[in-house]
């Protein structure tokens, strides 16, 4: 190291700005990170006390919704510390710890997201023998492969970036710690790091998404042999909302892990973690609710009570 010191603690910048500006997107991540708590939560609630929707799909769409709430808890509370200017600092220790907690929920998103590909499959492709062939135990099994793949496959990524020498200097262009900031800022050979997230983010984020779209294939496949326009409609109608939330999530992440450096702009980065983080897990619960006649019929007979 240059100077002999080690960096243990950085400085977020957030956005830049004047005080009023700050202020105004304060009020909007709490805004949105309020409603996305209340929307994803109704969700879980909804599910578990409503027995028609006692089904893999909403099995796997409360899992979905229980991800989303500690996804964007993981960044909000910070962020709006560090934009209000009271607490800009986070040691490196805590920085790594959010850098895997948000990694892996990320990580495990995009396993749901291919599970519930292959699920509207198996319901569109085989709806005679759907019940059967996803049963109770099988759903649990491919949630639970989900939550422990996403963390399992971020530890050795974590692990590594850990290992990096910091030296300065310890201003981090951005409101949370992220892989690119973290190698951006480091004194040392960055190449193991930038390999283990290409690698990792090949085998999470574009085998999960070949998944999807490969399911896909089949259930429009499927769905355009239906004689009847009604019947196409609503066999189309069980997977769009599912098919808007893929298209939202993988946009965004393929741009910001899929590539074999870090040297995208850090300011473009930002804009795109916060649709990411903070806008998507908001959206999840509303195009579910607005695009689902079974949710929508849960809620109307929840309010009636």
């Amino acid at each position: 190291m240059a100077n002999g010191t080690s960096v243990e603690e950085f400085i977020l910048l957030g956005f830049p700005g004047t005080w009023q500006f700050r202020v105004s997107l304060v009020v909007v991540f709490a805004l949105m990170y309020t409603l996305t708590l209340i929307g994803n939560a109704s969700i879980i609630a909804l599910v578990w006390t409503s027995r028609n929707l006692h089904t893999p799909m909403y099995f796997f769409l409360c899992n979905l919704s229980f991800l989303e709430i500690w996804y964007t808890t993981g960044v909000v509370p910070k962020a709006l510390g560090v934009m209000l200017g009271t607490s800009q600092t986070i040691s490196f220790s805590v920085c790594i710890l959010q850098l895997f907690f948000l990694l892996s929920l990320g990580s495990t998103e995009c396993f749901l997201l291919s599970v519930m590909a292959y699920d509207r499959y198996l319901a569109i492709c085989y709806p005679l023998r759907y019940s059967s062939l996803m049963n109770s135990v099988l759903s649990v099994r491919l949630a639970l492969s989900s939550w422990l793949g996403g963390f399992l496959a971020i530890s050795l990524l974590a692990f590594l970036t850990s290992r990096l020498t910091f030296c300065g200097p310890d201003v981090i262009n951005h409101f949370l710690c992220d892989i690119d900031s973290c190698l951006a800022l480091s004194c040392s050979d960055t190449w193991p790091v930038e390999l283990a997230t290409f690698l990792v983010s090949i085998i999470v984020v574009v085998a999960s998404c070949v998944v999807t779209l490969v399911s896909y294939m089949y259930i429009i496949s499927s769905i355009l042999r239906i004689q009847s326009v009604h019947g196409r409609k609503k066999a189309f109608s069980t997977c769009s909302a599912h098919l808007s939330v893929v298209t939202i999530w993988y946009g965004s992440t393929m741009f910001l892990y899929v590539k074999p450096s870090a040297q995208n702009s850090l300011d473009l980065n930002k804009i795109v973690n916060t649709f990411n983080t903070v806008v998507t897990p908001l959206l999840n619960p509303f195009i579910y609710t607005l695009r689902n006649k079974e949710v929508k019929l849960a809620l109307r007979r929840a309010f009636q009570k």
